[in-house]
């Protein structure tokens, strides 16, 4: 019975963070950066305050894990386009040009953090090498658009 309560709880958990803090975010990748955020890389604990003020620090947690492996394998599955599409369109809404992000992101690799821990190497290694390619592809533009000029 405990874990058919536990089961209950994180499903409660997961209906709020999604319908209050990712319903929210346009692009799939968006809402896996968001996820990942609650993520301590030291610990490998989800920890999200406001989420932790109605439940408990471990449903929270489990909710948040499955959350971001989800989210994790969404864009996984998304034809190479599409992801490029959803790239585009979280750059799009940032303050500063797609090129110039692409370009911090490429040179720390910031999206190495957005990968769930325990996700076999292939998985991961395919991720990144898409995203590398995708943002390397967004630079490549904007020097031929310089060029050009």
């Amino acid at each position: 019975m405990e874990s058919l309560e536990r089961f209950g709880q994180n499903q409660r958990v997961i209906e709020e963070f999604a319908s209050r803090w990712l319903a929210a975010i346009p692009s799939d990748l968006g809402r896996l950066m968001h996820v990942a955020q609650f993520r301590d890389v030291s610990s490998g604990c989800y920890h999200h305050p406001m989420l932790e003020d109605n439940f408990s620090a471990s449903s929270v947690h489990q909710a948040l894990l499955y959350c971001h492996e989800e989210l994790f394998e969404k864009i996984l599955e998304l034809p190479l386009e599409r992801e490029e599409r959803d790239l585009r369109s979280y750059l799009a809404g940032m303050d500063s040009p797609a090129s110039e992000v692409a370009g911090r992101w490429l040179d720390v690799e910031v999206f190495r953090m957005w990968v769930p821990f325990g996700t076999p190497g292939y998985l991961r290694d395919l991720f990144l090498s898409n995203l590398r390619m995708l943002l390397g592809l967004i630079l490549q533009e904007q020097s031929k658009l310089q060029t050009a000029a």
